[in-house]
């Protein structure tokens, strides 16, 4: 029984998402006023009842004409441009945390490795950054500060090249 066995282990950390109400930059909006046309008789016909906003970061234009005064559809229009704003953002997020999913877990494949525990010589490496640590029996216990500090100093570095780069 003393075989050595490997196992390998996908994980992937992402943000809990809170239900959040949309909140509304008014600077964000051009609202336009127009005469509606359709029902509703000589008032709609003579007076700008009817209300399109534009919400200019997002492009998102909604348009309303159904009630009979300007404040009403301005109202509508808003509740309506709420809703559009919540699922444009939630689809964002979305897209994001897929996206962060398959950075974090990449393919799963045992080329792909990050970090070895070696419990029978109390080794972690970790092959991201070529840090070799006899001291496994501590990272267990949660001491991670030498492996965290050599992770963000690499990270540094990392971005220093990138920002290098694109001043060159």
């Amino acid at each position: 029984g003393g075989r050595i066995h490997t196992s390998t282990a996908t994980v992937a950390v992402l943000p809990e998402v809170e239900e959040t109400e949309v909140e509304i930059n008014p600077a964000d909006l051009k609202i336009e006023t127009f005469r509606a046309s359709g029902a509703g008789g000589q008032y709609v016909n003579t007076t700008e009842t009817a209300v399109r906003i534009t919400h200019i970061p997002t492009g998102i234009v909604v348009q309303c004409q159904d009630e009979r005064s300007q404040f009403q559809n301005k109202q509508k229009a808003l509740k309506i441009l709420r809703a559009k704003l919540k699922q444009f953002y939630e689809e964002q997020k979305l897209k994001e945390l897929t996206e962060e999913r398959k950075k974090q877990v990449g393919h799963g494949e045992r080329s792909e490795k990050i970090r070895t525990y070696n419990f029978p010589q109390n080794r972690v490496t970790d092959h991201r950054i070529n840090l070799t640590l006899h001291k496994l029996d501590q990272i267990m216990e949660g001491k991670l500060d030498e492996l965290i500090e050599a992770l963000q100093q690499h990270e540094q570095q990392q971005k220093l090249k990138e920002l290098e780069e694109t001043l060159k």
